[in-house]
């Protein structure tokens, strides 16, 4: 069910009698998949839903720091899919925020300037590039490496509590990333202090089925590719997680891979884009 126009609702309901203001705080303790669910029951209802105290409990405490004053939205409900639409960048552009559509979970991509590249600062082994599909001003293109190493991370303070959080790299290859593409490469993601998740992953993959043991990269509808490295729980936003990409058992020459950044979202949440905005939450 998408976002209600009035063409679902077909009469009165029982809970119309209560006020609006009434409705407004109740629906604010849900989520915004259930509130758009909720904007069906009634014109009532449907009213409710459109209160300014609803969507700014789905917004984050310092939603006001996060849009430039320049932009101007008729509503909090605008304001919010502004979030889940159009990323912005924080923390001097280190960091893409956004929100996950239906849940109003806190999503964040990772700049590779913030982890830590093996020979990253070498211009003969790697490269820092501006192209205009990405989301930060640089990122890393892999020139030509034997020793193929990614390492960081950051604080769960960033993310919501409570909830899963699968971790993705967000690439490009180019001419199939030779000595790398096809073979399958050590990943990992945890909780630093904690046994961390470890995988294999590809970034192309060879033709066939190749290991079952290994993950398949998946296109996005961005544009970009996506593999995910692993998962954790973010229980208290106390914690600091790490994650690896590693590639140092085979004396290959490795090249034509295009890093935009680290990607957490919560898991099963799929990445969205401006070009399903008009399919509503669900």
């Amino acid at each position: 069910m998408g976002q209600s126009h009035g063409r679902n609702i077909t009469g009165p309901s029982p809970f119309d009698s209560l006020p609006v203001d009434c409705i407004s705080s109740i629906i604010s303790f849900t989520t915004p998949r259930d509130a758009c669910v909720a904007a069906s029951v009634s014109k009532t209802f449907e009213s409710a839903v459109k209160s300014d105290s609803v969507w700014e409990k789905f917004l984050p405490q310092e939603y006001s720091n996060l849009i430039p004053p320049s932009r101007v939205f008729s509503s909090k409900k605008e304001l919010y899919f502004a979030l889940c639409y159009d990323p912005v960048l924080i923390e001097d552009g280190k960091k893409s925020f956004w929100l996950e559509k239906a849940s109003g979970k806190r999503c964040i991509m990772l700049s590779p300037k913030e982890v830590s590249i093996t020979w990253g600062s070498s211009p003969e082994y790697w490269q820092w590039i501006t192209i205009p599909e990405s989301r930060f001003e640089k990122i890393a293109e892999l020139i030509d490496v034997c020793w193929f190493e990614i390492r960081g991370g950051m604080h769960t303070r960033c993310l919501s509590p409570g909830t899963r959080y699968s971790v993705y790299i967000v690439f490009k290859t180019k001419d199939g990333c030779p000595g790398l593409g096809d073979s399958p490469v050590d990943v990992g993601v945890g909780l630093v202090g904690q046994e961390s998740s470890q995988k294999f992953i590809y970034f192309v993959g060879p033709r066939g089925r190749g290991r079952r043991d290994v993950t398949r990269p998946q296109a996005r509808v961005d544009g970009w590719m996506e593999a995910e490295l692993g998962e954790f729980y973010n229980d208290s936003c106390c914690d600091d997680i790490s994650l690896s990409v590693v590639k140092t058992d085979t004396p290959n020459w490795k090249s034509g891979l295009i890093i935009q950044g680290f990607e957490f979202r919560p898991s099963k949440a799929r990445f969205m884009s401006k070009q399903v905005k008009s399919f509503g939450l669900l």
